[in-house]
């Protein structure tokens, strides 16, 4: 229990925090185990709401990966996996259409509405949002962006709006893309040259010992990201993750973090106080 003094102390310290982010643009990476939870995910949209109450324009980009394997699995289809990433024949390009812009997407946004919110759920098909081309032939429908349409977020933003994205991009001749979300938040924050970008993940953020996490690293110059892959600081899964990061500093984003999405108000801990929760990058 805290006294109402204390929680007076708690709304001082956020005010330039709040000052700083008022009016400008956070995207949020959003999936992984932070979805899996009922209450942690009601924990998250009530942090984007509050965010979006005090004058943040918050944009929210989701994947749904553990979501479109059940949905396989139930109609009887074997995901299939090649180097980390799902190999999408046309038949799966359907299912992940089906699953992340519709079922996945309005439950957020349903969600979202039910705490207060005002949301619009996209894909990255509506107006062209994300265009993409494959990546390889051995990955059949797995797309790399080639373009990225800035004006239905905006527009949505402008109006007072959270714009909810699903990961689905598209071709010009109407083929539908399974978008690496990572990816597609990078892309997306680069373009609307976004305060933060905050990519929630499955641990406390950049560890010197994967194994230790009092060994959190703080604070990241994009210039260091060679040296800790070379020194096995990152490593495996988390350095495609990092690149994402890199690339969004290099797009014009001033900053992303990395934070632990199983850490319930992870989101305001990291942007609305002195401590911060995971690592920085800059």
């Amino acid at each position: 229990m805290i006294t109402n003094a204390e929680k007076a102390g708690i709304l001082i310290e956020a005010l330039p925090y709040i000052q700083k982010y008022y009016g400008k643009i956070i995207v949020v990476k959003y999936g992984g185990n932070a979805m899996k939870s009922e209450d942690l995910k009601k924990a998250v949209m009530g942090d984007i709401v509050l965010l979006s109450l005090i004058g943040i324009k918050v944009v929210l980009v989701h994947g749904g990966g553990p979501e479109i394997t059940d949905t396989m699995e139930k109609m009887g289809i074997k995901p299939k996996f090649i180097d980390g990433l799902r190999y999408t024949d046309k038949e799966t390009a359907d299912i992940v259409q089906m699953v992340l812009a519709g079922k996945v997407n309005k439950d957020l946004v349903k969600l979202i509405e039910s705490i207060g919110g005002n949301a619009i759920g996209l894909s990255g098909i509506d107006a062209r949002l994300i265009e993409a081309a494959p990546v390889s032939d051995a990955l059949g429908y797995v797309g790399a962006i080639t373009a990225i349409n800035p004006k239905p977020i905006s527009d949505l933003l402008e109006r007072g709006y959270i714009p909810v994205i699903s990961t689905v991009g598209c071709d010009k001749d109407g083929n539908s893309y399974n978008i690496n979300a990572d990816t597609a938040a990078a892309g997306i924050a680069g373009v609307l040259k976004a305060e933060s970008l905050i990519n929630m993940t499955d641990i406390k953020g950049v560890l010197k010992d994967k194994d230790d996490d009092k060994t959190l690293i703080p604070v990241i110059q994009v210039s260091e990201v060679p040296s800790l892959v070379k020194q096995g600081v990152i490593s495996g899964g988390m350095i495609p993750k990092i690149e994402c990061c890199v690339e969004a500093i290099r797009r014009g984003v001033k900053k992303v973090f990395v934070i632990d999405g199983r850490v319930p108000h992870s989101i305001l801990i990291e942007i609305l106080s002195d401590t911060g929760i995971g690592t920085m990058f800059i």
